[in-house]
Parts: C-alpha cells; structure tokens; sequence
C-alpha cells in the first residue's frame, strides 16, 4: 500500500512539472502614496520702524509706513486668511495727558496691494483715502479669498495721525500691529 501512495506522489509529481505555467498576468497595478509638503505656514512682514513727518498741535500728520507683506506658503486648498491692524495712543515725555495722542485720532487706509501672486482675489481694507479708518480697535488690513496653493500680497498703508489741540512738543512714540490669521 506504501508502495501505491509513492506511485501515486510520484506521478502527480510528475503531471504538475509536465504541466505548463498558468495564465501570466498582462498588467499590474501598484497603489502609490507621496505627501505634499507645505513649504512654510502664514507670515506677515512689516517695517521695523516708521517716520510719518512732523506737524503742530491742532494738525494732522500722515504718511506711509512702508511694505506690508503676507506670504502664504502652506500649500492649502482653500488659501484665506485676513490682516488685522491696530494702535496704540502715540506717547511723549511721561506719557501725561498733554503728552499723548490717543488711538482714537490715529487713522489707517490699507491702498490697493502693490503686487500679488497666486491665485484667488486679494482684498483691500480701506483702498482709499476717504475709506481710512480709526484703529483704535482691530480693523481689517486686507484680505485673501479663493484660489489654491501659495500666495503673497504686498501693500503700503497710509497712518493719518490727528494731533489733537493742547499737545505738547516732542517725539511720539506708537505701535501699529498688523496681524494675520
């Protein structure tokens, strides 16, 4: 009976090695993954400093602040984001009533951007100056809606400072913040 089952191996064994290969495959597919890496996140770049010019008690003084910059850099699909600015009071000396300018007399116009990349629409805060703005509390700079991928704006505010009667000789000091979100 042994005998019969080799026999019987044997030939089987035989038959598969006689036998010619199975259908081959003509095509075949591989699932491949990669990752798309942003290349950096939200920024925002501002002038470290700003003279507007000079004028007396009762007057208003205004100028540029310089380049304002957002660079968008994390790749997104849906590429929004606004500035906000504000300031502080504008100070003097020890800061008395005489020698401060409230936030309230400071006032802000975005311009039109002075150049732009990317795709979407870039919108200005105050495009002109009989929309400036009192920014004594956050107030939109600019903003970007709409488009994909990456994205920069660029523009040049104008602080309009009010100097109200009453205040006295000397340098001021304020903080203007852009922030972007």
């Amino acid at each position: 009976m042994r005998r019969k089952i080799l026999a019987g191996l044997a030939g089987v064994a035989a038959v598969v090695a006689l036998a010619g290969p199975a259908a081959a495959d003509t095509t075949g597919e591989t699932i491949v993954t990669l990752t798309v890496d942003a290349a950096g996140g939200l920024s925002i770049t501002v002038p470290a400093t700003a003279n507007i010019g000079h004028g007396v008690e009762g007057s208003t003084i205004s100028g540029q602040l310089g380049p304002v910059t957002v660079l968008d850099q994390r790749g997104s699909l849906t590429p929004n984001w606004t500035v906000n600015v504000f300031s502080t009071d504008f100070t003097t000396g020890g800061g008395t009533s005489g020698e401060t300018i409230p936030n309230i007399n400071v006032l802000y116009w975005s311009g039109n951007p002075t150049a732009t990349a990317g795709g979407g629409t870039f919108t200005p805060g105050q495009p002109n100056s009989g929309d400036q703005v009192i920014i004594n509390v956050p107030r939109t700079a600019m903003s970007h809606t709409g488009g994909t991928g990456n994205n920069f704006a660029t523009w040049n505010p104008t602080l309009v400072v009010n100097v109200p009667d009453g205040t006295v000789q000397g340098v001021y000091t304020g903080t203007v913040t852009h922030q972007v979100f």
